[in-house]
């Protein structure tokens, strides 16, 4: 690691940082066998360069982890969970998902500009449970636990974007779009072998500051006494089973840096009902837009207004979220899908962290509560 860390300039908006960090963050697709080689290629920036300035962000807490991300819907049962509770049990429901809840992974507290339908479900989490069990049996459990008075679990049908790139997003214009629609990716469950599993676990582990620049791969292949030849060689299996998301540095885009700045401060979770048999069609259209982070076909039935396309858009200034889905909404109406319902769920405090998947830790976690 570099001598002195201390000097180096660590903010998201630095000339350079921004840089890596619009290369970084979600562009680097499919597992990577030499990442930050990749990054100072495609971002122009030297590698010791690269190599320094992420060690520095990292060890600064701006970005908050370093990974190669796994697509957890390809390896567990999951769904985007709304949570009705009474106001005076919402902090420690939140505090608890947050700190002690593994299975739980984006942790939210969103509210509405108006008390419409479904406003009155305050918390928001992402659940991931292992293959073999259900969601039910946990969101059961966390019910019961935390005084929750109902739940809605709305698992994915599809995938139409998925990938954060705050810093690549800074910039773009409402309306601004790929020029064709977004493919759908499927939620299919895949089944793996033991050695593709012992992989799999040691390339989602997050990298620590003296891995970045490392032979960290070779590292990770000699803790499971795995010649790295054929540790490539299950990774890029598991790539072609469309398990691996992409490699990434994940901005710390919700607590203020050292220097109080903020990568983020609106985010809004977008819903749009829109008819029976058009979800993929409308979820491809939303999901070509630049503005999205994240775009699902997810059902939430009545109470939700009969939402089906869910996405969310993060912003410094909320005019200009809410400009963003102005224009969506526009593009949507002028190919002719028609949207019975709309709203936005303004995220407020959050926590994120990646979901646990292990069957081990699962049993562990349920016999302890």
């Amino acid at each position: 690691m570099n001598q002195d860390l201390q000097n180096i300039p660590v903010e998201h908006d630095d000339e350079i940082n921004a840089k890596i960090l619009a290369i970084s963050e979600d562009l680097l697709q499919g597992f990577q066998e030499n990442p930050f080689e990749s990054i100072a290629e495609q971002s122009g920036v030297p590698l010791e360069i690269v190599i320094e300035r992420i060690q520095a962000m990292l060890k600064a807490g701006v970005i908050r982890r370093v990974r190669q991300t796994l697509l957890a819907t390809k390896l567990a049962h999951g769904a985007l969970v709304a949570w009705k509770l009474p106001e005076d049990k919402l902090n420690a429901a939140f505090e608890f998902m947050a700190k002690k809840d593994p299975f739980s992974g984006h942790v939210v507290i969103r509210s509405t500009d108006s008390a419409i339908s479904g406003s009155h479900y305050r918390l928001w989490t992402t659940l991931k449970v292992p293959q073999g069990r259900t969601l039910e049996e946990h969101a059961d459990k966390l019910k019961a636990m935390l005084g929750a008075e109902k739940y809605l679990l709305m698992p994915a049908h599809g995938v139409f974007t998925l990938g954060v790139g705050h810093v690549r997003r800074k910039k773009l214009e409402p309306g601004a779009k790929v020029d064709t629609p977004a493919e759908m990716m499927t939620t299919t469950v895949v089944d793996l072998n033991d050695e593709q599993w012992k992989v799999l676990l040691q390339i989602k582990a997050e990298l620590t500051v003296d891995e970045i620049g490392s032979d960290f791969w070779a590292e990770r292949a000699a803790a499971i006494n795995m010649p790295l030849d054929k540790f490539f060689e299950i990774a890029k299996q598991l790539n072609e089973q469309k398990v691996i998301g992409r490699f990434s540095t994940f901005l710390e885009h919700v607590k203020p840096s050292q220097a109080g700045k903020k990568v983020t401060r609106f985010n809004g979770l977008f819903h749009w009902a829109v008819p029976k048999g058009m979800e993929l069609k409308a979820g491809s259209e939303v999901g070509r837009h630049h503005c999205m982070t994240h775009c699902y076909w997810r059902e939430g039935g009545p109470e939700f207004g009969n939402v089906n396309i869910m996405g969310v858009v993060h912003g410094t200034e909320k005019d200009k979220v809410m400009e963003h889905k102005a224009a969506i909404d526009k593009h949507l109406e002028s190919i002719g899908i028609p949207v019975s319902y709309t709203n936005v769920f303004w995220g407020g405090r959050s926590e994120i962290k990646p979901s646990e998947i292990s069957p081990v830790i699962f049993d562990e976690w349920h016999a302890k509560y």
